[in-house]
């Protein structure tokens, strides 16, 4: 039987205020928790400070792409955040890459905290892909050091068996059989992500808008 994957809730919302009141009541249900650029936009680095306090954990998914240098910076800042995973661009070039994974390591060391995992963007799962294209980008971004991807579990199948190394995937556009797509374009329920392999399954909206949020979980759950 392939373990559980670890469900992670997007905390994609305006305010902190509901934010907090999502991680209130899903917390210790959901241990980890989404932090994307809509969120850190609005509140910044308290809303990850208070996530931790509660106990929970972070994915900081603010998908850095940018010159080497730049998102190396970002990365040093953010490894202070003392998060679990963040996200970065494989679309980035290798230099950048690199760099990256570099900085994590030595900032990490300095401060003696542990090294987030650095957790690169393939293709998004609003937009259409292919496995070969979506395999091109997973190789380059494991071959300079990531420790995983994102990637919609339907090309999952096709990397396990292409890349032989072990490397995590987290998997978002995850959907009860009942929900509608919204703007993604590759969804899949939680038990076929399972099924493929993924290791963290990313939710949002199934969750955030409905009626009882603690119900549409355990469904999603039981499924």
């Amino acid at each position: 039987m392939k373990q559980r994957p670890q469900i992670i809730l997007a905390l994609d919302v305006d305010t902190f205020a509901q934010a907090r009141d999502f991680v209130k009541k899903l917390y210790p249900e959901i241990k980890i928790f989404k932090v994307g650029i809509q969120l850190f936009t609005a509140c910044g680095p308290k809303v990850i400070k208070f996530i931790q306090d509660k106990g929970a954990e972070v994915f900081l998914d603010l998908k850095f792409f940018d010159i080497p240098n730049t998102v190396a910076n970002a990365i040093r800042q953010a490894v202070r955040y003392k998060v679990k995973m963040l996200s970065l661009h494989i679309l980035g070039d290798k230099e950048m890459l690199k760099k990256a994974v570099c900085t994590a390591k030595e900032e990490s060391k300095r401060l003696k905290v542990r090294r987030p995992l650095l957790i690169g963007v393939t293709v998004l799962t609003s937009k259409p892909a292919s496995p070969g294209g979506v395999l091109a980008l997973a190789k380059r971004g494991l071959d300079c050091g990531l420790d995983g991807v994102v990637c919609s579990a339907k090309e999952l199948p096709f990397l396990r068996k292409a890349i032989k190394k072990k490397f995590i995937v987290v998997t978002p556009g995850i959907r009860p059989k009942s929900a509608k797509p919204d703007d993604q374009k590759r969804t899949l329920t939680a038990k076929e992500a399972r099924e493929a392999g993924s290791d963290f399954l990313v939710v949002g909206r199934p969750i955030l808008e409905a009626v009882d949020p603690i119900k549409a979980l355990k469904e999603l759950i039981s499924e």
